[in-house]
């Protein structure tokens, strides 16, 4: 069967091509949500990493060592990160409604890619769920998806509907019902409410760090404090080190 080795090939070939545009194409899903402004938030989680591993290192190896260079290089570092985490406070205080407007419109770009990548489309409904919100501002933003709006050329069976993410829970019911939001949006706003969550993820996000004000506070206050203490540390160590030498 002199054919078959080509065509398994041609096969495999074939397979590959479409594995590669596949992923190119979650990869452009996934680039065009999440692009805010030109920027990629994907970025800033690598420079966060790769921040983190050198201060780690210089810490790390500058006390095993006794590398004052080091010593100093972590604590100036750190100092300067927690200057950057204050200033970063304080600016998304004076300018939280710009913060918002970029969040409005991030979710806003989610809801129309939702079935368009289904790790995207679980996030959305994990956070509707959690935050037991529809959409950003409200249901009437799924108009967005065109699986969702209520356009007369919209043949969906999902028109004029909403994920089953946006239904309130039954704590009766052990099953999911995906289909609890068909039609959801042609019904009046007092029957609405029985039915879904009428309040958009962005309010509902604002609620939850009113409530949870304190938790909040205490968690950045806590890792101001951690970042301190290492700065005292890393400095009480160059002060000993030399110390020493200065003896010898």
């Amino acid at each position: 069967m002199p054919f078959l080795p080509s065509f398994l090939g041609s096969v495999t070939s074939s397979r590959r091509q479409k594995s590669n545009s596949t992923v190119k194409g979650v990869l452009s899903n996934i680039s065009s949500i999440t692009d805010l402004g030109g920027f990629d938030p994907v970025w800033l989680f690598l420079v966060v990493g790769g921040v983190m591993f050198i201060l780690g290192f210089a810490g790390c190896i500058g006390a095993l060592r006794e590398n004052t260079f080091l010593l100093k290089f972590f604590s100036v570092f750190l100092g300067i990160i927690f200057f950057l985490e204050l200033t970063a406070g304080v600016l998304a205080f004076v300018f939280k409604d710009w913060i918002k407007d970029q969040l409005y419109f991030f979710i806003n770009n989610n809801i129309r890619a939702y079935r368009d990548d289904i790790d995207l489309q679980n996030l959305i409904d994990f956070t509707q769920e959690y935050w037991q919100c529809c959409g950003a501002f409200g249901a009437d933003d799924w108009n967005l998806n065109i699986y969702f709006n209520c356009t007369d050329s919209n043949a969906s069976r999902e028109r004029c509907g909403v994920p089953f993410s946006c239904c309130t829970k039954d704590p009766a019911e052990d099953v999911i019902n995906t289909q609890c939001g068909y039609d959801a949006r042609q019904k009046p706003e007092v029957d609405q409410q029985m039915v879904i969550y009428t309040k958009g993820c962005v309010p509902q996000f604002e609620k939850w760090l009113q409530d949870n004000l304190t938790i909040v506070a205490g968690v950045f206050i806590g890792i101001a404090l951690l970042q301190i203490f290492g700065i005292c540390l890393a400095q009480n160590l160059v002060s000993d080190i030399e110390a020493v030498r200065a003896s010898w």
